[in-house]
């Protein structure tokens, strides 16, 4: 999942002056379960991405046993947006995969308003530390599969493997597709604004 399909629209509109509210998401994930894709696939803008060729020299620090056939990787960090409206702007954070560059995540977290964990169910245990550093941070985040073909855990095979609450929503997804990635952004949005409702309305 390298490249996004041809559903994004012709024309990028750009920032209005009028847009004061920025609003930041990060996308985390295991090495090649395709965050770049969906940072490249639903931006408004065309992506800054830092991707690299692969070498052979990274194939000695980074498994790439599942993921054959992949080419480059972030090295940094992807960065799109997506307009919402007049005044509001969603900034999307794509974060590396690779354990060697785990120690970028603490600080693409800071300011997070929330975040995507974009998971591959053949390697599931790659998405461990990525809601583990989201669970410490304790900034909310959804999960959304990534469809890879194949065969499928159930939803609550997931949910059991990946030890997650009832409360955090849980979506199947194609990185590729602009739509599908709105839909999954949607999600989180919604999963955000019910928690800001529950908290208000709290004792």
């Amino acid at each position: 999942m390298d490249s996004a399909t041809s559903d994004r629209p012709a024309h990028r509109t750009p920032l209005g002056r009028s847009a004061d509210n920025g609003l930041k998401i990060v996308v985390v994930g295991g090495f090649g379960v395709g965050k770049t894709t969906m940072v490249r696939s639903v931006s408004d803008i065309r992506p800054l991405n830092t991707e690299e060729v692969m070498t052979r020299a990274g194939e000695q620090v980074d498994d790439v046993s599942a993921i054959q056939g992949k080419t480059s990787t972030t090295v940094a960090f992807d960065f799109g947006r997506i307009t919402l409206n007049e005044r509001t702007v969603l900034y999307l954070f794509g974060a590396p995969g690779q354990e060697r560059f785990w120690f970028l995540w603490d600080r693409l977290f800071t300011g997070t308003l929330g975040a995507v964990v974009l998971v591959d169910t053949r390697r599931l245990a790659d998405s461990w530390y990525a809601i583990d550093r989201l669970e410490h941070h304790g900034t909310p985040f959804i999960v959304a599969r990534n469809d890879f073909g194949g065969p499928q855990h159930s939803a609550e095979q997931v949910r059991e493997a990946l030890d997650l609450s009832e409360d955090v929503p849980m979506i199947d997804c194609d990185a590729r597709s602009r739509p599908s990635s709105k839909n999954v952004l949607i999600t989180l949005v919604e999963h955000l604004h019910a928690l800001s409702t529950a908290q208000e309305s709290a004792p």
